[in-house]
């Protein structure tokens, strides 16, 4: 594993994070782990419980992790979400629009690079977990006459 990339001030889970299904059985642990084909909503009335939910990508063509980590930032999940396993430098900027706030990547990222593709667009499109005003509602501000 390389180095993580962590986009938050709290200190990190310092413990393995468990399977889905050990946690819905047992859910006495503090970290859990996603896997394709795991059902994030499973984990919604446990939120609350929850300090880290690891997103494995163990390949990046795999897109269903982004689904996961937007339906949990909806949810209302505001613990660390982190992205882990075929994490590549060119994923990061949609992976923090969809609510992951940490990257734990099979092969180290180059931290310039990782900066450069975190703030190459000033401007976004749609909504997303992270908040950012789309360009078309700066474009066209709602008014209440």
């Amino acid at each position: 594993m390389a180095e993580l990339l962590r986009f938050r001030e709290d200190e990190p889970v310092d413990h393995p994070a468990v399977t889905v299904d050990s946690y819905i059985q047992q859910a006495n642990s503090a970290a859990v782990r996603i896997e394709p084909g795991d059902d994030a909503r499973a984990l919604i009335p446990h939120l609350a419980d929850l300090r880290l939910i690891e997103v494995n990508f163990p390949v990046f063509t795999d897109g269903r992790g982004y689904s996961a980590a937007r339906i949990l930032r909806e949810a209302g999940y505001t613990g660390e979400l982190r992205a882990v396993g075929d994490v590549l430098v060119d994923q990061l900027f949609a992976m923090r629009r969809c609510g992951f706030d940490a990257f734990e990547p099979d092969r180290p990222l180059d931290p310039a690079d990782a900066e450069a593709a975190l703030s190459r667009w000033d401007h976004v499109y749609q909504p997303a977990a992270d908040d950012r005003t789309p360009i078309w509602a700066l474009r066209h501000p709602v008014t209440h006459g």
